[in-house]
């Protein structure tokens, strides 16, 4: 299946094949409108994240307005690294653009919680369909809140077939 362009959707833009995991574990939640969302190939780098979004996807978010994109990125411990992709996001586009990622890297939530990628996208899926905080809540992922936040009560109406999440 693929996404409809004309009708809310978001893509979901992974540094590298530890993320696209991730993502595509979180796909797999049975409460999520498969059609409504799409994890695009690997960057291959944070800054290739920023770079891809900038040259190949603002354009098309402007052609499709119902069109939303979570950069999913490691932040390699570095406080500065959202706002400056935060300052990367053209105005225009900033309420529809959503910075997303592991406080470290996916690979050290992994050997912490002991589950594999799809597991840990599976699991912040199901934090989200039951409405709970668990993995969320863990300390390289608790940075994300608000900007999680924001992002769900833009996709929630659309993405996921359920009342709140977190």
């Amino acid at each position: 299946m693929s996404i409809n362009k004309h009708r809310p959707h978001i893509l979901v833009l992974p540094e590298d094949d530890a993320n696209r995991q991730i993502a595509n574990g979180f796909i797999l939640d049975l409460n999520l409108e498969r059609r409504a969302i799409q994890v695009l190939p690997e960057a291959r780098g944070w800054q290739d994240v920023v770079e891809k979004f900038r040259n190949n996807y603002a354009s098309t978010m402007r052609q499709y307005p119902d069109r939303m994109i979570a950069l999913l990125m490691d932040f390699d411990e570095d406080k500065d690294r959202f706002i400056y992709v935060k300052e990367q996001i053209p105005d225009d586009l900033e309420n529809r653009v959503f910075v997303l990622g592991v406080l470290s890297e996916p690979e050290s939530l992994r050997r912490d919680i002991n589950k594999n990628f799809e597991k840990i996208g599976e699991a912040l899926a199901k934090d989200c369909s039951e409405n709970t905080n668990e993995l969320w809540g863990h300390d390289l992922l608790i940075h994300n809140k608000t900007e999680l936040e924001r992002m769900i009560s833009s996709v929630k109406p659309f993405l996921f077939n359920l009342k709140e999440c977190w």
